[in-house]
């Protein structure tokens, strides 16, 4: 990490080269990642810091990532990193408003030919990237992601086996439940399952509706729904039909970004990390959802041994601005939805 990211040389002390190309944060931020991921196995030993084994000096155990010397080392390569004029941001937070606009313009999009496009028609009619039955898998993902708080890598590998559609008839009441086959933080198994209904009063943020409309196009293209629920891209308007082939994180990402151009949003700062982010800030301003809930529904540890991560999702300069300041107190603030809790614009989550 160090010799990848630092501006001077660790062996010798000095300043690096011009022509040595440096790393930047994000890249340290994923190195340390991993060595998390490869330590964190063993579930007792990778959420303790690196610290030398009482009964045998010399030996270590522990996750090094947790060590103070590395998140020392971060603190201070973020530093130096801002000071040499590196933009050190995550990814930014999807919002409600954003989302309407990508729902709006999935319903507005004609259905397009089946089948591969040439390079030449391509190059012609960028904006024709999509038709609507890619609009609705791709709105799918999204509100997945966003409302379960899930990894990109997590949604894309999830497949129809994995989706359970449940009726209850006292009161006759519909639901999805999902069974996630992996999760980052939850490697040998004990994923504890999503249970999803109906929000009428939002039909855009309604990940019931959109599982349904979801399952009656794919069902229409398939007949039997097995495999990956979000499948390769083919062409303009259509998606693989093999049931091992899902869609890539290369082409998730690109296809979020043209959709984002297609609603005049700015993609540059956005992520396949902004559903999660902009998930977590939705169920706490807007659903009124306390702290230890989100923890329990995004899979966060329920020892709250690093707090720090849950108001990095939270908060950041990078998201879109919040309200003037003037209508903090306002109960009836300009330009809000009624409150989930108490029917008012007040925000009271």
């Amino acid at each position: 990490m160090e010799s990848r990211c630092d501006e001077n040389d660790i062996w010798t002390g000095k300043a690096k080269d011009p022509s040595v190309p440096r790393a930047t944060y994000g890249t340290a931020q994923k190195m340390r990642a991993a060595i998390s991921h490869k330590f964190g196995r063993d579930y007792q030993l990778g959420t303790q810091p690196w610290l030398e084994h009482p009964a045998m000096p010399g030996r270590f155990i522990g996750n090094p990532s947790l060590s103070v010397t590395i998140s020392q080392y971060m603190v201070s390569l973020r530093r130096r990193k801002i000071r040499a004029g590196e933009a050190v941001m995550s990814a930014r937070a999807m919002d409600e408003p954003t989302m309407k606009r990508l729902w709006e313009f999935a319903w507005s999009t004609d259905r397009k030919e089946f089948g591969p496009i040439s390079r030449k028609r391509k190059a012609e009619n960028p904006s024709e990237w999509a038709g609507f039955l890619l609009c609705e898998m791709l709105y799918l993902l999204y509100l997945l992601s966003m409302l379960c708080l899930l990894r990109y890598d997590e949604a894309l590998r999830i497949t129809w086996a994995d989706v359970t559609f449940q009726v209850s008839y006292q009161p006759a009441q519909f639901r999805v439940k999902l069974e996630l086959p992996f999760r980052k933080t939850h490697q040998y198994g004990g994923i504890a399952p999503f249970y999803i209904y109906a929000d009428p009063d939002r039909p855009w943020m309604c990940l019931l509706r959109a599982f349904a409309i979801w399952w009656l196009i794919a069902h229409e293209r398939h007949r039997e729904l097995n495999g990956f629920i979000f499948r390769k891209k083919i062409g303009v308007d259509s998606i693989s039909v093999s049931l091992t082939d899902c869609m890539t994180s290369d082409s998730f990402l690109e296809c979020f970004r043209n959709n984002l151009l297609d609603i005049s949003v700015d993609p540059r700062p956005y992520g396949t990390h902004s559903f999660r982010r902009g998930g977590c800030q939705f169920l706490h301003t807007v659903r009124g959802w306390s702290f230890r809930k989100i923890c329990d529904w995004g899979g966060w540890a329920e020892n709250f041994d690093n707090p720090g991560t849950i108001f990095k999702y939270l908060l950041s300069w990078n998201d879109n601005p919040a309200e003037a300041r003037e209508h903090y107190m306002n109960p009836n603030r300009p330009g809000c939805d009624p409150c989930y809790s108490c029917g008012r614009t007040c925000h009271c989550g």
